[in-house]
Protein backbone atom coordinates (compact mmCIF):
# COMPACT_ATOMS: atom_id res chain seq x y z
CA UNK A 1 0.00 0.00 0.00
CA UNK A 2 1.10 3.57 -0.64
CA UNK A 3 1.73 5.02 2.70
CA UNK A 4 1.48 9.38 4.03
CA UNK A 5 4.31 11.04 5.23
CA UNK A 6 6.97 10.58 3.08
CA UNK A 7 7.57 10.84 -0.92
CA UNK A 8 6.43 7.82 -2.68
CA UNK A 9 9.76 7.16 -5.48
CA UNK A 10 8.54 3.28 -6.14
CA UNK A 11 6.08 0.60 -4.91
CA UNK A 12 7.87 -2.17 -3.17
CA UNK A 13 6.60 -5.39 -5.10
CA UNK A 14 7.22 -9.26 -5.07
CA UNK A 15 5.99 -9.23 -8.56
CA UNK A 16 6.52 -7.41 -11.95
CA UNK A 17 4.16 -4.57 -11.72
CA UNK A 18 4.99 -1.30 -13.41
CA UNK A 19 3.14 2.12 -12.70
CA UNK A 20 2.80 4.29 -15.99
CA UNK A 21 1.88 7.55 -14.84
CA UNK A 22 0.91 10.74 -17.48
CA UNK A 23 1.25 14.12 -16.12
CA UNK A 24 -0.84 17.38 -17.17
CA UNK A 25 -3.70 16.44 -18.70
CA UNK A 26 -6.74 15.61 -19.78
CA UNK A 27 -6.05 16.92 -23.76
CA UNK A 28 -8.50 16.80 -25.78
CA UNK A 29 -5.67 15.65 -28.80
CA UNK A 30 -3.33 13.69 -26.39
CA UNK A 31 -5.26 11.96 -23.59
CA UNK A 32 -7.08 9.71 -26.50
CA UNK A 33 -4.02 8.22 -28.28
CA UNK A 34 -2.77 7.56 -25.10
CA UNK A 35 -5.74 5.65 -23.69
CA UNK A 36 -5.75 3.70 -27.38
CA UNK A 37 -2.19 2.59 -26.98
CA UNK A 38 -2.90 1.53 -23.35
CA UNK A 39 -5.86 -0.47 -24.53
CA UNK A 40 -3.95 -2.25 -27.12
CA UNK A 41 -1.59 -3.46 -24.63
CA UNK A 42 -4.47 -4.19 -21.74
CA UNK A 43 -2.17 -1.57 -19.72
CA UNK A 44 -3.33 0.26 -17.09
CA UNK A 45 -2.00 4.02 -16.13
CA UNK A 46 -2.81 6.57 -13.63
CA UNK A 47 -2.93 10.03 -15.03
CA UNK A 48 -2.00 12.96 -12.94
CA UNK A 49 -4.28 15.81 -13.90
CA UNK A 50 -4.44 19.48 -14.16
CA UNK A 51 -7.62 20.70 -12.84
CA UNK A 52 -7.67 23.45 -14.91
CA UNK A 53 -7.46 21.35 -17.90
CA UNK A 54 -10.22 18.92 -15.71
CA UNK A 55 -12.34 21.94 -15.97
CA UNK A 56 -11.90 22.51 -19.67
CA UNK A 57 -11.79 19.23 -21.10
CA UNK A 58 -14.67 16.92 -18.17
CA UNK A 59 -15.52 14.34 -21.27
CA UNK A 60 -11.39 13.21 -22.16
CA UNK A 61 -11.78 13.32 -18.09
CA UNK A 62 -14.79 11.22 -17.76
CA UNK A 63 -13.05 8.97 -20.49
CA UNK A 64 -9.97 8.04 -18.04
CA UNK A 65 -12.17 6.94 -15.75
CA UNK A 66 -14.20 5.29 -17.89
CA UNK A 67 -11.40 3.01 -19.26
CA UNK A 68 -10.53 2.10 -15.44
CA UNK A 69 -7.56 4.47 -14.87
CA UNK A 70 -6.55 6.21 -11.89
CA UNK A 71 -6.30 9.85 -11.39
CA UNK A 72 -4.29 12.01 -9.32
CA UNK A 73 -4.18 15.43 -8.31
CA UNK A 74 -1.43 17.68 -10.35
CA UNK A 75 -2.51 20.96 -9.12
CA UNK A 76 -5.07 23.33 -10.39
CA UNK A 77 -2.80 25.28 -11.91
CA UNK A 78 0.42 23.49 -12.74
CA UNK A 79 1.97 25.81 -10.46
CA UNK A 80 6.26 26.11 -9.82
CA UNK A 81 6.48 25.51 -5.95
CA UNK A 82 9.74 26.83 -5.10
CA UNK A 83 8.19 30.58 -6.85
CA UNK A 84 4.38 30.08 -4.98
CA UNK A 85 4.10 30.85 -1.43
CA UNK A 86 3.29 27.93 0.63
CA UNK A 87 -0.22 29.07 1.26
CA UNK A 88 -1.43 29.92 -2.28
CA UNK A 89 0.09 26.21 -2.98
CA UNK A 90 -1.57 24.32 -0.98
CA UNK A 91 -5.12 26.00 -1.65
CA UNK A 92 -3.99 25.23 -5.67
CA UNK A 93 -4.19 21.91 -4.77
CA UNK A 94 -7.20 21.91 -2.75
CA UNK A 95 -8.72 23.65 -5.78
CA UNK A 96 -7.86 20.79 -7.65
CA UNK A 97 -8.96 17.99 -5.40
CA UNK A 98 -12.77 19.40 -6.37
CA UNK A 99 -12.49 18.16 -9.41
CA UNK A 100 -9.74 15.69 -8.99
CA UNK A 101 -10.84 12.82 -6.67
CA UNK A 102 -7.79 11.36 -5.63
CA UNK A 103 -5.49 11.11 -2.21
CA UNK A 104 -2.47 10.75 -4.77
CA UNK A 105 -0.59 14.02 -5.49
CA UNK A 106 2.25 14.99 -7.61
CA UNK A 107 3.81 18.19 -7.73
CA UNK A 108 4.17 20.08 -10.82
CA UNK A 109 7.96 20.06 -12.31
CA UNK A 110 8.54 17.15 -9.09
CA UNK A 111 9.44 19.81 -6.85
CA UNK A 112 7.84 21.81 -3.64
CA UNK A 113 9.30 23.92 -0.48
CA UNK A 114 9.31 21.31 2.35
CA UNK A 115 6.91 23.58 4.10
CA UNK A 116 4.89 22.66 1.17
CA UNK A 117 5.26 18.54 1.22
CA UNK A 118 4.63 19.22 5.17
CA UNK A 119 1.28 20.83 4.48
CA UNK A 120 0.18 18.13 1.80
CA UNK A 121 1.97 15.06 3.51
CA UNK A 122 -0.84 13.82 5.87
CA UNK A 123 -4.00 14.26 3.21
CA UNK A 124 -2.02 12.83 0.31
CA UNK A 125 0.03 10.47 -0.77
CA UNK A 126 2.92 12.45 -2.65
CA UNK A 127 3.87 10.27 -5.72
CA UNK A 128 7.06 10.59 -7.27
CA UNK A 129 9.07 8.47 -9.66
CA UNK A 130 11.68 6.02 -10.56
CA UNK A 131 11.83 7.07 -13.91
CA UNK A 132 11.37 10.10 -15.73
CA UNK A 133 11.06 9.29 -19.70
CA UNK A 134 12.27 12.71 -20.81
CA UNK A 135 9.25 12.65 -23.31
CA UNK A 136 9.28 16.25 -23.18
CA UNK A 137 12.95 17.16 -23.98
CA UNK A 138 13.29 17.99 -27.23
CA UNK A 139 17.03 17.18 -27.00
CA UNK A 140 15.99 13.27 -26.17
CA UNK A 141 15.23 11.58 -29.28
CA UNK A 142 12.33 8.58 -29.79
CA UNK A 143 15.25 6.11 -29.92
CA UNK A 144 17.36 7.71 -26.42
CA UNK A 145 13.75 8.13 -24.75
CA UNK A 146 12.31 4.26 -25.43
CA UNK A 147 16.31 2.96 -24.14
CA UNK A 148 16.70 5.17 -21.25
CA UNK A 149 13.49 4.46 -20.37
CA UNK A 150 13.84 1.01 -20.15
CA UNK A 151 17.24 1.21 -19.03
CA UNK A 152 15.84 1.96 -15.54
CA UNK A 153 12.91 0.04 -15.35
CA UNK A 154 12.47 -2.62 -12.37
CA UNK A 155 9.27 -4.01 -10.89
CA UNK A 156 7.79 -1.49 -8.99
CA UNK A 157 8.92 1.28 -10.94
CA UNK A 158 7.12 4.84 -11.42
CA UNK A 159 7.15 5.46 -15.07
CA UNK A 160 6.49 9.02 -15.87
CA UNK A 161 5.21 10.06 -19.45
CA UNK A 162 3.23 13.69 -20.48
CA UNK A 163 -0.02 13.73 -21.53
CA UNK A 164 0.15 16.70 -23.34
CA UNK A 165 0.18 17.76 -26.92
CA UNK A 166 4.20 18.60 -27.30
CA UNK A 167 5.25 15.03 -26.48
CA UNK A 168 2.67 13.40 -28.64
CA UNK A 169 4.81 12.81 -31.41
CA UNK A 170 7.41 11.10 -29.02
CA UNK A 171 4.88 9.26 -27.19
CA UNK A 172 3.42 7.71 -30.42
CA UNK A 173 6.54 5.70 -30.69
CA UNK A 174 8.00 5.59 -27.27
CA UNK A 175 4.39 4.28 -25.41
CA UNK A 176 3.94 1.28 -27.78
CA UNK A 177 7.48 0.39 -28.20
CA UNK A 178 7.65 0.44 -24.06
CA UNK A 179 4.84 -1.15 -23.49
CA UNK A 180 5.37 -4.25 -25.84
CA UNK A 181 9.16 -4.49 -24.47
CA UNK A 182 7.53 -4.53 -21.12
CA UNK A 183 5.06 -7.32 -21.59
CA UNK A 184 7.47 -9.15 -23.59
CA UNK A 185 9.58 -9.01 -20.04
CA UNK A 186 7.20 -10.49 -18.07
CA UNK A 187 5.80 -7.27 -16.60
CA UNK A 188 2.87 -5.96 -16.26
CA UNK A 189 1.11 -2.80 -15.94
CA UNK A 190 -1.23 -1.59 -12.54
CA UNK A 191 -2.76 1.47 -11.44
CA UNK A 192 -1.36 3.26 -8.31
CA UNK A 193 -3.91 3.27 -4.88
CA UNK A 194 -4.81 -0.38 -6.35
CA UNK A 195 -2.23 -2.58 -7.17
CA UNK A 196 0.20 -0.25 -5.21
Amino acid sequence: MLGGKGLTWDIPTGGNELYLTFDDGPDPVTTPVILDILKQYDAKGTFFCVGGNVDKHPDIYQMILSAGHAVGNHGYNHLKGWETETKKYVENVEKCSKVVKSTLFRPPYGKMKPSQHKALRDRYNIIMWTVLSRDYDAEVDQGSCLEKTWKYTRPGAIIVFHDHQKTLEKLQYVLPAYLQRAKDSGYYFEVLGVGG
